[in-house]
């Protein structure tokens, strides 16, 4: 019997899934298949954090699957290889999959589709991670922005995303299915030691997790949104951005569900924030290589200091900055941080210690749950200077004031740096300047002055400009 297949990737969700529904439609058994696909060259391989959710998230899927009579098969591989194979084990005649847009991936994508079609499968790709495809906004010279305020006043000028397509309510599966790999047998959970204890507490990987949050973030946080969102103490976010990165939800059922509630100064601020996902999308679909140049040439010949141990201070926490070694030790316990914190610690790496943005982004990468390959990279080429729409260099955000202004009861700092927790408000944030400052032992000295770091950062940047 012939059967129809649907590749799974960043698109782990039943409902608004248009492959899935293309595959429907033409009549045949499905086969839902995801592959894990870490040797294609110029595929990014995921990180740690990343892995132990998809681990979850597979299984959700699969148990979902499993009640429509269907089930996910998986297999490991090359995509070009394990697909074609799947396609002749199965008898296929057409293998369906949801658009992604880093380079390495279209092009496999590209090689993949010439190649089906020339063995006579039918082979078709959709959108269904966007809002709007990356070709599809451009400015009057036909151009793609490079600022996101225009690139956001022509998308909210398009024609409305339509309505999220619905969920199917049986999937007809083959009398025999192919054979699939154990999930476990990846590997993909981390062991000896276990270090997700904290990401077990903090998420519920899976498309009913991801419904659920929204439904959480719009009855109880989007009035207070505007506000809300740069105070890390409190849920003032939606924290749906690992959702989005696995497509256990789609941007198409956000925005409907956001402007079904009615319109309101909240609603489109949030919606500005979809909006600067698509933004990432467009700048890294038309330009691959954004996480590991420059997207402002002229950075190229930036300064950067090389500090191993300054390096790993940050990462773990103890650069004697509390703000920053809260949102440092969020990362590491929860895989993911405030994106107000974000900007503090991003800057406090590239303009404070000088460390090339690079180092910060494969850090997020590997430990964020919600790493993205256009968010993460677009997020901190703005915030080093060096991107599309950055902010100025000379922007040098001090995480004293940060902390006073956003964390001003220190809430936050004495959730992760608990060894503060007995300072007053006034002095939290500059625990050197309290009439007992912590010993070192207890909580460590600064790795660096701010007033210092921020002029040798203005003279760095100076000095660039010279040579410019």
């Amino acid at each position: 019997m012939s059967v129809s297949i649907v590749w799974f990737r960043n698109d782990l969700r039943l409902s608004d899934n248009p492959a899935l529904v293309e595959s429907l439609r033409a009549g045949l058994p499905v086969v839902p298949v995801f592959v894990l696909d870490d040797q294609t060259e110029g595929v990014r391989p995921l990180g740690g954090a990343s892995r132990w959710w998809l681990h979850h998230s597979l299984s959700s899927l699969d148990a979902s699957l499993r009640k429509l009579g269907s089930r996910l098969t998986l297999r490991r591989g090359p995509a070009e290889r394990v697909l074609p194979e799947l396609a002749a084990e199965c008898g296929a005649e057409a293998i369906f999959w949801n658009r992604v847009y880093d380079e390495g991936s279209r092009n496999r994508d590209a090689r993949l589709k010439k190649s089906l079609n020339e063995r006579g499968l039918r082979a078709e790709s959709f959108k269904a991670n966007l809002l709007f495809e990356p070709w599809e906004i451009k400015n009057q010279s036909g151009a793609p922005f490079k600022v996101f305020t225009p690139f956001w006043r022509v998308c909210r000028a398009h024609a409305s995303p339509g309505d999220p397509l619905p969920a199917p309510k049986a999937l007809p599966a083959p009398k025999t299915g192919p054979a699939s790999d154990a999930l476990d047998d990846w590997r993909l959970l981390p062991t000896n030691p276990d270090w997700a204890g904290g990401l077990r507490t903090a998420w519920s990987p899976g498309e009913k997790g991801a419904k659920d949050r929204l439904s959480h973030f719009l009855d109880e946080a989007l009035e207070d949104y505007r506000h809300a969102r740069d105070l890390p103490a409190v849920e003032g976010t939606s924290r749906l951005s690992p959702n989005l990165a696995f497509g256990e939800i789609s941007p198409r059922q956000v925005w409907r569900a956001a402007t079904n509630r009615g319109a309101s100064a909240a609603a489109e601020k949030f919606l500005s924030e979809v909006g600067w996902r698509e933004f990432a999308y467009s700048l890294l679909f038309h330009n691959g290589d954004l996480a590991q140049r420059n997207f402002r040439p002229e950075f190229d010949a930036f300064p950067w200091a090389d500090s191993d141990e300054i390096l790993e201070a940050w990462r773990r926490g103890r650069t004697g900055y509390p703000i920053v070694d809260a949102g440092m030790r969020e990362l590491w316990t929860t895989g993911w941080m405030h994106n107000r914190v974000r900007m503090i610690v991003a800057s406090f790496l590239t303009k404070d210690l000088l460390i090339d943005w690079r180092q910060g982004e494969r850090w997020f990468w590997d430990t964020l749950v919600d790493a993205d390959p256009a968010n993460n990279v677009t997020g901190w080429q703005w915030v080093a200077g060096c991107g599309a729409d950055a902010a100025p260099y000379f922007r040098v955000f001090n995480p004293v004031l940060q902390g006073a202004k956003f964390d001003p009861k220190g809430e936050y700092v004495r959730r992760w740096v608990p060894e503060l927790a007995g300072l007053p408000d006034a002095v939290i944030h500059s625990p050197w300047s309290a009439s007992k400052p912590p010993a070192a032992s207890v909580y460590p000295e600064r790795i660096v002055e701010h007033g210092a770091a921020r002029d040798r950062a203005l003279a760095a940047f100076q000095s660039l400009k010279k040579s410019a």
